[in-house]
């Protein structure tokens, strides 16, 4: 519905129905937008968005009141269409008064295969995926299309594979060359899902991009995609009829951009497509984060990047076709895209799919469609949750059932603890199990998934001190339920075959709980940015990606703390500050180059508040509230969104830097702590206030990261020192008892001086004089040291036989008795296995590490069966040894040690019930238990299995 140029037709009530329309909308203004309602007269013909700011968020609760207040329900086009409360007028005298009915109690079964996988894993590109599924079930269905109403669509296997096939006849019709890229600008829909298979069997390269709204606003939506469009140099773009003749007006500024046309005109021409043959390594899509406009980021997303991650993914939540996923997430979003759709073909689920604007008009459909269809997967940003707690009636959701709801992933923004736990408490009595809540971690230059939570858990909580963290970036336990304390959701663990790290400015990996820069690599990490090599190369270390998130690590557990990024989340859409600042500060009667624009917590959403913070000499109240229109506009034009405040402050309110840049985050502290042009305290002392903060906090990173290299120093040196000493001394000394007592006090010195307490419970369980087997878990390089401090001089090293070649390391563990095996000769292992069992028969103690390596990631690795074989055999006790903390340490692949406790934990000694291999097999597992028990680690050998 386009705006209407006049008043709404005559009607007997009309007078009256406006003006209760006007009520309505004045008082929701009144109740979310306090700071700007008195700003914002209302008319008939006010711009909802621009005049008003009203968002998409906002419309939600405008909309139940109006449907509420008249008794109807609005067309759900009607959201999205609708400019100004004519618009709404119109619809209002033309609706038929009904009430809003309540969930639907029938249920409608689609056909899924119980436990079944049906997955291509053989194949290398989503085009042999498609083709996997068509080859052995064609019928079958794919999606879903729920439209208005409800009214569904079913999509094959077969019928996408042949609508894309006609759309990638037309493209090669057109002169589509391999490799060349397509923008799809399209809603979701069956066009969206043709046009992107469509461009990938002619060989394109699909980039998907957000359409617009309203028809209304193509044109400004047009100028704010063309950055994309130039940057990926797209040679064609796919969308709606309504929006061909104003982008063909774009095409003076897109030198590449060459053809416009809809799905229908590409399917309209007969013939048929030549296969492209497309390699892993080929990109699949590019992927532009929402809000990219001055400077766009194509994620480049390869085949394989793709297929790892869906592996990755469906390994962790245990996906198969028996599933059914229920998705209103847009398609240009990677969740929606890559999560919702892509993730469904691959593992043979049903995608039911609705439009994000049925969501957004009536929240209560969601939840309906999961019910109707028994879904059992979906996802949401934190705020689609949270319009779930705060916008639906109870009297909506009387009689839902979502019992079958087993996973409900939580990603793409901040995810808030109170919603979680709301969330949960709220829709308990609906069948919802809390365990179902899964609070995940990703981005588009991971493809996706980064961190999952284990399944059938509810979400994990850290309760840490408010000032720790915030002064030294230290997440120290504090009480649950404090009043001081913050609260943290764990995002779990990296996908299977990823893995995650932190690390500070300099990428010195850090200990656990201390917070730091996120960053990760896997199979599935991007290699970069198109066409943009600085960001690419900025974001790039090594074989790691830099996030630009900050997080620390606590059990192997992940936890997001903020960004390091000033990209703000608005919605689920990403807003880049500083295009809008530009825009903003061009405004005549604004102080250019004074504009900060940042995000704010707003706890009544649990999302993020968009704050336009600008400086003007402007005294005169309606000169002030013509800026706050303009401001309002100039947002709307270039983000697609209003702000939600907007605070015109004296000069010198914005803080920089020496060097002139915005502080962004140094301006919210001042906003929201009220001080923004607050008469009683000059702005220089708030400024001067804010810069201590900042320089001391500056000076403390700056001291922290000087100790750290000192202490980096001194430990290689005193360990050198110690080591070479020791090494020499024990090549000399004759017996092997005065061997192992040097070196044992050699290494209890070592912790002493380097200041690394050692802590030991239940040693006395080995100080009987007894014949045992013991095993302890490897997490650093320092094991074996802190070993030697801790346990008696009667216990026998066994280490593997490439040390035993080692030109240092070999005599030195020799004349220390150590025994060696070998891992990858069976006949010599064999043999070493009866030599360490001949030790046993004569009374020598052996110490094992049965994970056989280490790791940097966190975690109690697959056990070999060595040690539990020879004590079951030999009918010896096991003693299972827990180290914590070595990890934090000096953790594998970084030689940057960190100053920290170690305890070792002396297990209670077990014992096999008999000398076979089904009995080792036990006694195996019951030390894994009493391991994991005592470490803060997580069991690697569920996660991988």
């Amino acid at each position: 519905m386009s705006r209407l140029p006049h008043a709404p037709r005559a009607h007997p009530d009309a007078a009256a129905v406006a003006q209760r329309l006007l009520r309505i909308i004045r008082q929701t203004l009144v109740e979310l937008r306090p700071d700007t309602a008195a700003d914002s007269p209302v008319s008939l013909h006010s711009v909802l968005d621009s005049d008003l700011g009203l968002d998409s968020l906002t419309r939600v609760e405008l909309w139940s009141r109006v449907e509420r207040e008249f008794g109807v329900r609005l067309p759900e086009t009607l959201f999205a269409s609708a400019e100004t409360p004519a618009d709404v007028l119109e619809a209002l005298l033309t609706c038929a008064p009904t009430v809003a009915a309540g969930p639907r109690g029938s249920v409608e079964r689609l056909p899924v295969s119980p436990q079944e996988r049906l997955t291509p894993d053989a194949a290398q590109t989503l085009n042999e995926v498609l083709d996997w599924h068509v080859q052995r079930h064609p019928q079958r269905i794919h999606v879903r299309l729920l439209g208005e109403n409800d009214t569904p669509e079913d999509i094959s296997y077969l019928a996408l594979q042949q609508g894309a096939g006609a759309v990638a006849c037309g493209l090669q019709r057109r002169g589509l060359q391999a490799g060349q890229r397509v923008a799809l600008m399209l809603p979701t829909g069956r066009d969206f899902l043709y046009g992107f298979f469509g461009i990938l069997l002619a060989g394109g390269v699909p980039v998907p991009i957000y359409p617009p709204m309203r028809l209304s606003q193509i044109e400004e939506h047009l100028r704010r995609q063309a950055g994309i469009l130039a940057n990926a140099e797209a040679t064609m773009l796919l969308t709606v009829s309504e929006a061909k003749l104003l982008a063909r007006l774009l095409k003076p500024q897109i030198p590449s951009l060459r053809e416009i046309a809809t799905v229908a005109e590409l399917c309209a021409e007969p013939g048929s497509f030549l296969a492209t043959p497309r390699q892993a390594r080929d990109l699949a899509f590019l992927q532009y984060t929402s809000g990219s406009t001055g400077q766009p980021k194509g994620v480049m997303v390869s085949h394989a990047n793709v297929l790892a991650n869906l592996r990755a993914m469906g390994k962790a939540l245990r996906v198969s076709a028996d599933d059914v996923f229920v998705s209103w997430l847009p398609m240009y979003h990677d969740m929606g895209l890559i999560g919702a759709w892509l993730g469904s073909l691959y593992y043979g689920v049903v995608l039911v799919l609705m439009s994000p604007l049925a969501f957004l008009a009536r929240p209560a459909r969601w939840l309906e469609t999961i019910q109707r269809y028994r879904g059992t997967l979906s996802a949401a940003p934190n705020f689609a949750y949270e319009l779930c707690l705060g916008k639906l009636a109870d009297s909506e959701i009387q009689g839902l059932d979502l019992s079958s709801w087993r996973l409900a992933l939580n990603g793409a923004e901040p995810v808030n603890p109170d919603t979680l736990q709301r969330f949960a408490e709220r829709f308990a009595g609906h069948g919802f199990a809390p365990s179902a809540l899964m609070p995940v971690y990703g981005l588009a230059e991971g493809t996706l998934g980064v961190a999952f939570p284990p399944m059938g858990r509810a979400p994990l909580i850290d309760w840490v001190e408010r000032e720790s963290f915030q002064a030294r970036g230290r997440a120290v336990r504090a009480k649950p339920g404090s009043t001081d304390a913050l609260r943290m959701v764990s995002c779990g663990q990296p996908v299977p075959g990823h893995q995650v790290r932190i690390v500070d400015d300099h990428d010195i990996e850090l200990p656990e709980r201390t917070e730091g820069h996120l960053q990760f690599k896997g199979p599935s990490t991007s290699s970069g940015y198109f066409h943009n090599p600085q960001e690419s190369q900025r974001v790039r270390h090594g074989e790691w990606l830099d996030s630009l998130d900050l997080a620390y690590m606590a059990a192997g557990e992940v936890y997001l703390s903020g960004r390091a990024k000033d990209l703000i989340i608005r919605g689920g859409r990403n807003i880049y500050p500083y295009d809008l600042e530009t825009a903003v500060g061009s405004l005549p009667g604004l102080r250019k180059g004074c504009v900060a624009v940042f995000g704010s917590g707003d706890p009544a959403s649990a999302s993020e508040r968009l704050v336009v913070l600008a400086e003007t000499n402007e005294q005169n109240p309606r000169v002030r509230q013509r800026l706050q229109q303009q401001i309002r506009r100039v947002a709307v034009d270039l983000t697609g969104v209003p702000p939600d405040d907007i605070v015109l402050a004296p000069p010198h309110s914005v803080l920089k830097t020496s060097s002139g840049k915005i502080r962004r985050a140094a301006s919210r502290e001042l906003y929201e702590r009220g001080e923004v042009g607050r008469s009683g305290r000059p702005v220089w002392r708030q400024l001067l206030r804010l810069l201590q903060s900042a320089v001391w906090a500056l000076l403390g990173r700056g001291w922290r990261s000087v100790r750290r290299a000192c202490y980096a120093g001194y430990f290689w040196a005193l360990l050198g020192l110690l080591g070479s000493l020791t090494w020499t001394a024990v090549l000399l000394l004759p017996r092997l008892s005065w061997r192992r007592r040097l070196t044992g006090g050699a290494a209890r010195l070592f912790l002493r001086l380097a200041g690394i307490p050692l802590h030991i419970e239940r040693l006395d369980r080995l100080r009987h004089p007894e014949v045992r087997v013991l095993v302890a878990n490897h997490a650093s390089y320092l094991d074996g040291l802190l070993l030697c401090a801790a346990l008696p001089p009667e216990f026998s090293f066994v280490a593997k036989r490439e040390l035993a070649g080692q030109r240092i390391a070999g005599p030195f563990l020799r004349r220390l008795g150590t025994c060696f095996v070998e891992r990858f000769d069976l006949q010599r292992s064999a043999a070493d296995a009866e030599h360490l069992a001949a030790a046993l028969r004569s009374g020598q103690s052996l110490l094992l590490f049965p994970e056989g390596t280490l790791s940097r990631e966190p975690g109690l690795l697959p056990f070999r069966m060595g040690a539990f074989v020879l004590a079951a055999r030999a009918d010896v006790p096991l003693v299972p040894l827990a180290i914590v903390g070595s990890r934090m340490v000096l953790r594998e692949g970084q030689w940057f040690p960190h100053r920290g406790a170690i305890h070792l934990h002396i297990c209670a000694q077990l014992l096999a019930p008999g000398p076979d291999w089904r009995d080792a097999i036990k006694l195996r597992d019951s030390a894994r238990a009493e391991l994991l028990q005592r470490l803060d680690e997580p069991d690697r050998l569920r996660l991988t299995g």
